[in-house]
């Protein structure tokens, strides 16, 4: 099965992924992993991508295309693949259809991890990290024994910047503004399905598995 996942900062998609990698038994496929694979390799496109990267700059779509395609070419995408990062724009969707159908594939489901703003932004700005270690606990979901106070040292715990909740919100608006586009390029395919991500993690994953499972009977 192929498979595209997708969902905003915080909504639980890395969770999701590991499982259903774990059930199904087939590669996840991040943007970095890709990136990080064809730079190690030494493939000609891997060494271009570097030469971006060690800039600072963007990788141009044509060089990410076509380390996708190599990627997905590979025999273990034989059996499907989870992508995770990509695609993130049309013209992306539309280079990603036009690889998997010069392979003989096609995109099966696009799964949309939703969860409500609102949620997303608690999750996001209860992170607080050690000064002194750099543990990192979660003011809902990991708490430490004393407010403010790391378990391990002593330490100070602060928030980061990037996790106030100002910070957030820009940071979601902007994902959400990108990622709509898309949702409606794959609503129109009939292969997305949006999963309530406010349940429990082992109830997201059991309605993750239901679509998925349909796949095989």
């Amino acid at each position: 099965m192929n498979i595209v996942l997708m969902g905003l900062p915080g909504a639980g998609k890395g969770t999701q992924a590991d499982k259903i990698v774990e059930k199904y038994a087939i590669p996840h496929i991040s943007t970095g992993d890709m990136f990080r694979a064809a730079i190690k390799g030494g493939t000609e496109l891997g060494l271009l991508a570097k030469s971006f990267i060690d800039k600072g700059a963007l990788v141009p779509d044509e060089v990410t295309i076509g380390i996708v395609r190599e990627r997905l070419s590979q025999p273990d995408c034989d059996q499907g693949f989870l992508l995770d990062g990509f695609p993130r724009t049309i013209e992306q969707a539309d280079a990603l259809d036009n690889i998997l159908s010069d392979l003989g594939k096609r995109i099966e489901y696009v799964v949309n991890i939703q969860v409500e703003q609102e949620e997303l932004i608690k999750r996001l700005t209860g992170r607080r990290i050690c000064k002194v270690c750099g543990s990192a606990y979660h003011l809902l979901f990991n708490p430490s024994k004393e407010e403010g106070i790391c378990d391990k040292d002593g330490g100070e715990l602060y928030q980061r910047a990037d996790d106030n909740p100002e910070t957030v919100s820009n940071r979601l608006e902007v994902n959400i503004k990108q990622t709509q586009p898309l949702l409606d390029f794959y609503q129109a395919k009939n292969v997305l399905t949006n999963i309530n991500g406010q349940q429990d993690i082992s109830d997201v994953f059991a309605d993750v598995d239901a679509l998925l499972q349909g796949s095989r009977n």
